[in-house]
């Protein structure tokens, strides 16, 4: 079974930066497809970012040039470098890996962004 761990999350001022980690682990290929959802109380679950197997990226209009999604195909890592950090971007963060032939998901159990003063 797929295993997805998020971490790098915390609480950070306005203004500032994080950088967000999903280390997959398990019966998976490398060539998944990963990405980032964000989630807050009273929204639904929000797409923020993904990346292919090439690194094709691609960002939400609210990411689009604050966060930078990567990965380390070796290590089955994705990462989420979110600047400029503002507290609408509070959230917990979910990593997922898009199934290969399938629109299922694996998903992280989440990692708690707060942009707070």
């Amino acid at each position: 079974q797929v295993q997805l761990v998020e971490s790098g999350g915390g609480l950070v001022q306005p203004g500032g930066s994080l950088r967000l980690s999903c280390a997959a682990s398990g019966s998976i290929f490398s060539t998944n497809p990963m990405g980032w959802y964000r989630q807050t109380p009273g929204k639904e679950r929000e797409w923020v970012a993904s990346i292919t197997r090439s690194t094709i990226t691609n960002y939400a209009d609210s990411a689009k040039g604050r966060f930078v999604i990567s990965r380390d195909n070796a290590r089955n890592t994705a990462y989420l470098q979110m600047n400029s950090l503002e507290p609408e971007d509070t959230a917990v963060y979910y990593c997922y890996l898009q199934m290969i032939g399938s629109s299922n998901k694996y998903w992280g159990k989440g990692t708690l962004v707060t942009v707070s003063s």
